[in-house]
């Protein structure tokens, strides 16, 4: 027989780790998106100098499991403490919310970087022609043109590599961190009831990640205008539809 009074409890308890997961999805995100877009404009457009150390750093992350760089960034550079110390960024990574942020934004920028550069080779080079025989400068052409075109293209994408982060957060539990995993591995070595647990963990993530699928459908919807039909082809199909 399930114990419901259990199931509560466990899952008040587990969103106490929602705070923190969203913390670290969130900031990584939002630095590796920017980095992502530099990356991916640069692969887009820079010498084969620069392309092929970005290339490399890019398959580093993209060949290797996320796991395995939390441990490199976490246990790996701490054997490197004294020159850490002399550079001053040991603070960086004696912490694991630090190392831990530090990965997943490394490992999200790589992917996103890819991403955004298919949606760059996606521009119509007829548009960019055009922007440039009306004298757009290569800033305003990518800000006003390349872009927009290319993050509407990439967004569907992206929003997987969102709900991927969101739940390679997860991982942060294997440094000590108590987000939603952390605390469900808690709980278990305190009542050994891993299948319970784990199902409203599963449950917690599944809501966030819902969450986060229809804000980024509604956001496609709000940048794709010319793929919404006119209202009045809205009204008759209703129409068709009550007849």
């Amino acid at each position: 027989m399930m114990d419901f009074a259990f199931f509560q409890e466990v899952f008040l308890r587990l969103l106490g780790g929602v705070p923190l997961t969203l913390q670290l999805a969130g900031i990584s995100l939002s630095i590796g998106f920017v980095l992502a877009v530099v990356l991916a404009i640069a692969l887009h457009n820079a010498s084969p100098l620069v392309v092929l150390p970005l290339r490399g750093y890019v398959a580093l992350f993209r060949g290797t499991p996320l796991l395995v760089q939390i441990f490199l960034i976490y246990y790996g550079l701490g054997q490197f403490r004294p020159s850490l110390q002399a550079m001053g960024v040991w603070w960086l990574f004696r912490e694991p919310y630090w190392c831990v942020i530090l990965a997943l934004t490394l490992n999200t920028a790589a992917y996103g970087a890819e991403i955004l550069r298919g949606g760059l080779q996606s521009v119509p080079a007829g548009q960019v022609e055009a922007a440039l025989a009306c004298g757009m400068s290569r800033g305003l052409l990518y800000r006003r043109i390349v872009l927009p075109l290319a993050f509407r293209q990439a967004l569907p994408a992206y929003g997987n590599e969102i709900i991927l982060m969101v739940k390679g957060t997860s991982l942060a539990s294997i440094v000590t961190l108590l987000e939603v995993t952390g605390i469900a591995h808690q709980i278990i070595s305190q009542t050994y009831r891993a299948i319970e647990v784990f199902i409203c963990a599963g449950a917690i993530y599944l809501i966030l990640n819902f969450a986060i699928t229809r804000a980024l459908a509604w956001l496609e919807h709000r940048l794709s205008p010319h793929l919404r039909p006119p209202p009045a082809a809205r009204s008759a199909t209703l129409k068709g539809e009550a007849a």
